[in-house]
């Protein structure tokens, strides 16, 4: 079972992906050899996995969060269906079995053409199907990585790791056909070394470090730190699909991100206008949070709760016999 130690360096990386195991050591307190062999032990073993994304932005994209209510004898095989698509991400089935929750990429407004969303209502094995934009996710990206109530930052380490990251400035430089090769070694390991990102690109270590700083600055380029909770101790995640009054939306999302507790926070359209996903050590856990930490804040009008009972599908990890894989390995 990994340990604070552990946890330290899983949200370190959080704050900066691709810092060296060297100057992670010297933040969190510890040598550079003890830090590269537990983030070389996390990943080998499959709890950890740091992936560089293409932004959905710098393809014109969107972000929907789509949930199904299935036929009980079609979820399993649907739901793994969707998870190996590459415009699913973060795909679990939820509710006891009969719901699917996951996040689709797609075109937004009305030009949009999504062959995935149009063909989803018209499945036999969809009984019910609502799919909202995700508006604003809340908090400080790259600071606010779920790694549980133990073995995390001070607010000190954590300005200090931040700092050395880029502040993305935007709009986004759409990938090009040359960056594909990039991309990919990315996807497969976000922290690949220039050295290798030079081989598989034929470009010299000097213009990959160009381009990934562009694709960086311009916020093309994304990092996502993937995990698994109950690997580290944390068996139960649910959604919290909340109504707020409007005025209140911004304050209540931020306060809500930074509770321990919660893994994500955003804004989306539909009958709730705030989604939460929290995560915790068991029930009786969760029951505490949420007649402490989430009791405690002002302004909900109503909630529901989908628990989920299986993960398929981190941002770009498959969940293949308890451990995070690349979709290609699994």
């Amino acid at each position: 079972m990994p340990d604070d130690l552990d946890r330290t360096i899983i949200h370190g990386l959080h704050c900066a992906p691709r810092i060296s195991f060297r100057r992670l050591g010297e933040i969190v307190g510890v040598s550079e050899q003890t830090v590269a062999r537990r983030y070389n032990a996390l990943r080998r073993d499959g709890v950890l996995r740091v992936v560089g994304l293409s932004s959905a932005a710098a393809h014109g994209q969107s972000e929907w969060i789509a949930r199904l209510r299935c036929r009980p004898d079609a979820v399993d095989p649907l739901a793994e269906s969707l998870a190996r698509r590459p415009e699913v991400a973060y795909a679990s089935i939820a509710s006891g079995g009969s719901e699917i929750n996951c996040i689709i990429r797609s075109p937004a407004g009305t030009g949009r053409d999504d062959v995935l969303l149009r063909q989803l209502p018209k499945a036999a094995s969809v009984l019910d199907l609502s799919v909202d934009l995700l508006i604003h996710a809340f908090g400080t990206p790259g600071a606010d990585g779920w790694t549980g109530r133990e073995g995390s930052l001070t607010d000190e380490q954590v300005r200090r790791l931040t700092a050395e990251r880029p502040t993305p400035a935007g709009p986004p430089i759409p990938p090009t056909d040359e960056d594909g090769p990039l991309l990919a070694a990315l996807a497969e390991d976000g922290r690949v070394s220039h050295t290798r990102l030079a081989e598989v690109t034929g470009w010299s270590k000097p213009r990959v470090a160009r381009r990934l700083e562009a694709l960086e600055g311009s916020g093309s380029l994304i990092y996502d730190i993937d995990t698994l909770p109950e690997r580290l101790g944390y068996g139960l995640n649910a959604t919290l699909w909340l109504q707020v009054d409007l005025p209140r939306l911004h304050r209540i999302g931020e306060e809500l991100s930074r509770h321990d507790e919660c893994a994500f926070a955003a804004a989306v359209s539909g009958k709730h206008n705030l989604m939460v996903v929290v995560i915790c050590k068991d029930t009786a856990d969760f029951y505490r949070y949420l007649s402490t930490g989430f009791a405690g804040v002002e302004g909900i009008r109503g909630y529901e709760i989908s628990v989920r009972v299986r993960r398929l599908k981190q941002a770009a990890s498959l969940i293949h016999h308890g451990r995070l894989v690349h979709p290609a390995l699994a």
